[in-house]
């Protein structure tokens, strides 16, 4: 991850340089963590730079804002237009993609009403979440003692930033003890997500996830490979998952905007299947590499192209 080539950040309306790029320190989200946000992609393709579905993208962080009672005062259409033009201020063909909604300077207390909704767009280069290594070797992770939210605490469908406080315990936990990302359950011990993504197992010849009750993020690459699954043949099963299924699973893998799909090979330093990406893994990373990367047909339509007024220079 750099951000040493990022020149600008779009913040409410308007383009202000990287260093710029402020809020105030009594700003209402700075003391409760009152902002919901996206993670997007631009990828370089055959045919130029386009981004992997963004619409989609957009209408989660809409529907985040809608269940904490935010108002996001640009249009959907408004929001696009300005990633596009923040990415052609920054001069970049592929990059990560961050809008955050977030509650500024007004009144501060627990009631968030009185302080503004504000937007900030960022864009910048990120390679792999998991490292590129990781995409045929795999990941060593552990099941996380931390678990996600219960329901009725914290809404996990919204894209929350302080939902994220869970996720980095998650990830510091996983990394003190040697793994590369931690796997959490939920509030019935059963299989939920990562600290950053959502989670497959390949077990009896089926595709299995845990279903969007199970305290998970909607995650748009997650709904991008069960969609590629059952058009290539397989039954994709969403379904509450106990925690022993990591252990006997022929194949599990991440799906995210970061990781990608990335494999796991071992759980617990329990070795998962062969140990390596497995067959079911490996045909559907190269099923959606070839789409983002231009190399298969859009037949989704999930590829939306730089628009020639904001493409890059």
């Amino acid at each position: 991850m750099s951000y040493e080539d990022v020149k600008k950040v779009w913040m409410n309306g308007r383009l202000v340089d990287f260093a710029d790029a402020k809020i105030h320190a009594f700003s209402h989200v700075f003391h409760y963590g009152s902002a919901m946000f996206e993670g997007a992609r631009l990828y370089k393709t055959r045919q130029g730079s386009a981004a992997f579905r963004i619409d989609e993208h957009i209408k989660r962080l809409y529907d985040s804002c809608k269940v904490y009672r935010m108002e996001i005062p640009f249009a959907a259409k408004q929001l696009r237009d300005a990633i596009f033009e923040t990415i052609r201020a920054n001069g970049f063909d592929e990059c990560y993609i961050r809008p955050v909604v977030y509650r500024g300077l007004g009144a501060l207390g627990v009631n968030p009403f009185n302080s503004p909704v504000e937007v900030m767009i960022a864009v910048w280069k990120w390679g792999r979440y998991l490292g590129d290594e990781a995409v045929e070797g795999g990941v060593d992770v552990c099941v996380s003692s931390w678990n996600r939210m219960a329901p009725n605490t914290f809404p996990a469908m919204a894209k929350a930033t302080g939902n994220y406080l869970n996720s980095a315990l998650i990830k510091m936990e996983a990394i003190v003890n040697g793994f590369t990302e931690g796997i959490a359950l939920d509030n019935a011990g059963r299989i939920s997500e990562g600290s950053g993504e959502n989670i497959f197992l390949v077990y009896g010849g089926r595709i299995l996830t845990p279903p969007l009750a199970g305290t998970i993020l909607p995650g748009i690459t997650r709904d991008s490979i069960m969609r590629l699954a059952r058009d290539a043949g397989y039954t994709v099963v969403e379904q509450q998952i106990a925690r022993e299924m990591l252990y006997i699973a022929d194949e599990i893998f991440f799906t995210g905007t970061a990781a990608e799909v990335t494999p796991i090979r071992s759980v617990d330093r329990i070795v998962v299947g062969a140990g390596r990406r497995g067959p079911v893994t490996e045909r559907l990373q190269k099923e959606f590499f070839a789409l983002i990367h231009g190399e298969a047909e859009d037949r989704y339509g999930w590829l939306t192209p730089v628009p020639v007024e904001a493409a890059v220079r």
